[in-house]
């Protein structure tokens, strides 16, 4: 028998998993399914119009067939572009939340951010310009982090 199972005390998890762990990352992806919906359903359909603007269709059957599968590209076309930016924005936050020790500590933001920055580039940002914004974010988050630490400390102490 297991001492757990004999106890009607439920057990609580909250020390072991920070909300912050589970909740971040999931948001993160939430947010990145709509992101890329959004993009990958309206480079779907102006790809799908480029293909088959040399062919308009003449009739009424074929203007219906022509915008049924032009939505079912769409969705497709959003649906796999969604699920990219899911995971790239959801391994992002997951990866800016790691512990990497003291001496890294520090810059965890800044490093997350040029991370961002330079894994969603697809947004067509030079290089130098992405790394400046990450590091221009990462520096005011690590900033935010700094500030909040030090009126902790002046608070209690």
């Amino acid at each position: 028998m297991s001492s757990y199972g004999s106890s009607n005390e439920p057990y609580d998890v909250t020390p072991i998993l920070q909300s912050r762990y589970f909740i971040l990352p999931a948001s993160a992806a939430f947010v990145g399914v709509f992101i890329g919906a959004v993009r990958g359903s309206r480079v779907a359909s102006l790809r799908f119009l480029a293909e088959n603007a040399h062919r308009p269709p003449k009739t009424i059957r074929g203007w219906y067939l022509y915008n049924k599968t032009k939505n079912y590209k769409r969705m497709a076309g959003g649906l796999k572009s969604g699920g990219k930016d899911a995971a790239k924005l959801g391994a992002t936050a997951k990866t800016g939340l790691g512990r990497c020790g003291r001496p890294w500590d520090d810059m965890k933001e800044l490093g997350s951010w040029c991370g961002d920055c330079r894994g969603v580039r697809g947004y067509r940002l030079p290089w130098g310009r992405a790394l400046l914004l990450g590091s221009m974010v990462g520096g005011g988050m690590g900033f935010l982090r700094w500030s909040r630490e030090y009126l902790r400390t002046v608070v209690e102490g």
